[in-house]
């Protein structure tokens, strides 16, 4: 299963619409896809106590991230890099197990021209660090409020089918990568 990650608590994000597409696009093919929501974190996974003992509540997601055959992540652009959230969620997961051979692959958004690729770098610097495989190919949506209806897909054509492609060929390499292992 590949799991999808929306990377802000932002309420009402363009990164969770682009989330949920990208989850659509996998179920569309046949594909196992669970979206995770960082809106839907705990609270408690915010008291400092939690670099030490993770609370109870945050268990799920820890799950869902050791269980995925690859995670997908979503993230938008905030001051030129992700969301503290994002950082923070990934700083939260276990060590090294979380990401340790495991496929990753990203979609940045952002309001401007650059897409979101200042973000995407940088977490593939994060995630190369900690031995995860990395998807070579990136989607970047600048300008993204133009870019969505309300409840659908991404208001051009040739670019809906851009993201299905990129989510598939993720796919792909995702069950690729994890047959060497």
């Amino acid at each position: 299963m590949i799991t999808v990650i929306s990377g802000t608590n932002r309420p009402g994000s363009n990164t969770l619409k682009v989330a949920r597409l990208a989850a659509a696009a996998l179920s569309k093919k046949g594909e196992k896809s669970a979206l995770l929501d960082l809106a839907e974190l705990p609270q408690a996974i915010f008291d400092p106590a939690s670099y030490s003992e993770k609370p109870d509540s945050f268990a799920p997601f820890s799950k869902a991230v050791l269980d995925s055959a690859g995670l997908l992540v979503v993230t938008p652009e905030y001051n030129g890099g992700p969301p503290g959230v994002l950082k923070y969620f990934i700083d939260m997961l276990k060590f090294p197990e979380s990401f340790e051979r495991k496929p990753v692959g990203f979609l940045g958004l952002s309001a401007g021209m650059s897409g979101a690729l200042r973000p995407v770098e940088q977490l593939q610097q994060i995630f190369g660090y900690r031995n995860a495989f990395l998807f070579p190919e990136r989607l970047f949506l600048p300008g993204i409020g133009s870019l969505l209806d309300a409840d659908g897909p991404l208001k051009d054509p040739e670019l809906q089918a851009r993201l299905e492609r990129q989510v598939l060929r993720f796919a792909v390499f995702a069950r690729h990568m994890l047959s060497l292992v």
